[in-house]
């Protein structure tokens, strides 16, 4: 047998434990290959332990625990036999095997298993030390259940996506393990990891939170983070080829109207344009222009508060019911509720689709000759008479526009869709999930939208270059030489799918390092 590997002695890592996690040390773990540690402070895993000893001492007292002794939601009313008590937590996670749709991929898998991870070792949940292992076993390994991404409302949290990972640490269905689908006990025995069977209340603890949608919020929130600043390096590049004015992007216009994400905006915007230029064609330009900074500002500005609900959540015990190991309490409730996530990620989509319909708004412009102010129509590159048959990016602001009108498709929000499910005890729920995914697909489709734009704006600053001395500032310069050599000039026409493709890749690896200096 293959010995296991401890990646946490091979790579950097991040600490469980006793201290508040960070949507950034999520994404270390998820995609940047950082492993996860608990932590060695004895006060910790005391904690961990006599959560799960008062829960022990509880059901020797003959103590009613809900999903423990008793049934789950509805059946809250039913009584389990003492016999019974340790088969209920498998029977939760068999029968909610039943999710369908695309799997998620393995870096939101991962951040699946590190947000699980840190809400269970805050210690209310009444888990045992092993279990907490197993999480890390399987985080370190890359052992990575196979998670559907639909079937979950968001109350009482993500039950159906999580069976799949605790499905995994007992040795049960399929995981991704080194670029292949096996079965999760194949792969335990492989790496002389033994399945945990569940204790009581360890299945119920594990599937009855908000791992899933906490982590595709995690993703989605450095995504939206990160085009945002892509947004503001496009506007200056459009307003470049368009001749723009440089004025509206002014800190004292913006010192007027103190909203700091547009503030922020505005002086990225503001710094990338030379203060040599002073042809400026008209006194106020349009509004895709003109505007951006207060588009992309509500971005800016939402970020802020999403990442204090984002990590709040993070952080939280979200499962029920919790054990205070402090005061022996036990406190049922509905902490699985994932409206805060919910929210935020209904709102980010919105704010996403407007970066959408902006860049959309500002690649119409550049390609239209009576608005692009002397630019070629649809951006040709070509000359003379070949010019007649060849019509540039005439087909790619067409999809931009497809890709736009489907984000904005998808802005209505997940969160007031709440359906009654199981008996009418889930009455209310919060659909978190289905807010996340459909903020991830937004946010998918306005990176489109963002690359179709990079490969414009470098065209027609080219373009406007062979007019006439066009001056740069070093950084908008820099980006550009980058993007050409992902891209030629389009004097022929070419497909331009592979290399649309390619600028999406570029995005979501954040491969621009975009103001730093802030």
């Amino acid at each position: 047998m293959n010995k296991p590997v401890n990646l946490s002695a091979t790579s950097a890592s991040v600490t469980i434990g006793q201290r508040q996690l960070t949507i950034q040390e999520v994404l270390q773990i998820a995609r940047g290959g950082h492993a996860v540690t608990l932590s060695t402070e004895p006060a910790f895993r005391q904690r961990i332990e006599q959560g799960a000893n008062l829960l022990a001492g509880l059901l020797e007292n003959n103590g009613s625990v809900y999903g423990v002794n008793t049934g789950y939601g509805d059946s809250c009313t039913v009584n389990i036999p003492p016999e019974l008590v340790a088969e209920l937590p498998l029977h939760l996670t068999r029968y909610h095997g039943c999710g369908l749709g695309a799997y998620l991929d393995d870096e939101a898998t991962l951040a699946v298993l590190v947000c699980r991870l840190n809400s269970l070792a805050r210690g209310y949940s009444a888990v045992r030390w092993p279990l907490l292992e197993q999480l890390t076993h399987l985080i370190n390994h890359r052992i990575l259940p196979q998670i559907p991404e639909e079937g979950s409302v968001g109350a009482s949290g993500d039950l159906t996506p999580l069976s799949y990972v605790a499905a995994a640490l007992v040795g049960e269905r399929e995981v991704r393990y080194r670029g292949r689908l096996q079965p999760a006990a194949d792969v335990l025995q492989s790496l002389q990891l033994s399945p945990i069977k569940l204790a009581p209340k360890e299945g119920l603890a594990i599937m009855n939170g908000t791992a899933v949608m906490t982590a595709l919020a995690c993703l989605a929130w450095q995504r939206a983070e990160y085009l945002s600043r892509l947004c503001c390096r496009l506007t200056a590049m459009a307003s470049v080829a368009l001749l723009g004015n440089r004025g509206h992007f002014n800190p004292r216009l913006f010192a007027a109207k103190p909203h700091a994400g547009q503030n922020q905006a505005a002086a990225w915007i503001f710094a990338d344009l030379s203060d040599e230029s002073n042809a400026v064609i008209r006194l106020q330009d349009r509004y895709s222009i003109r505007c951006a900074p207060h588009v992309i500002g509500i971005t800016r500005d939402a970020l802020g508060w999403m990442q204090r609900d984002i990590e709040n959540e993070l952080n939280s015990a979200n499962d029920n019911p919790l054990i205070d190991p402090d005061t022996g309490e036990l406190l049922h409730g509905g902490h699985f509720y994932g409206g805060h996530i919910a929210f935020a990620m209904d709102s980010l989509k919105n704010a996403v689709a407007n970066l959408a319909d902006l860049m959309d708004r500002q690649l119409a412009l550049l390609v239209d000759s009576r608005y692009n102010h002397g630019l070629s129509q649809n951006l040709s590159g070509s000359q003379g008479e070949r010019a007649a048959i060849n019509h540039g990016f005439k087909a790619v602001q067409i999809g931009a526009s497809a890709w736009t009108a489907e984000a904005l498709k998808l802005t209505m929000p997940a969160s007031v869709f709440s359906r009654s499910t199981e008996c009418h005890n889930q009455d209310k729920v919060s659909m978190g999930t289905i807010a996340a995914r459909d903020c991830l697909r937004v946010l998918t489709l306005t990176e489109q939208v963002a690359s179709a734009l990079i490969m414009a704006t470098c065209q027609g600053i080219a373009l406007r270059q062979q007019q006439q001395a066009t001056p740069l500032t070093a950084e908008v310069a820099a980006f550009i030489k980058q993007c050409q050599s992902h891209s030629a000039f389009l004097d022929e026409d070419r497909p331009l799918e592979a290399e649309l493709r390619h600028f999406c890749e570029l995005i979501r690896n954040e491969h621009w390092e975009l103001y730093s200096h802030e």
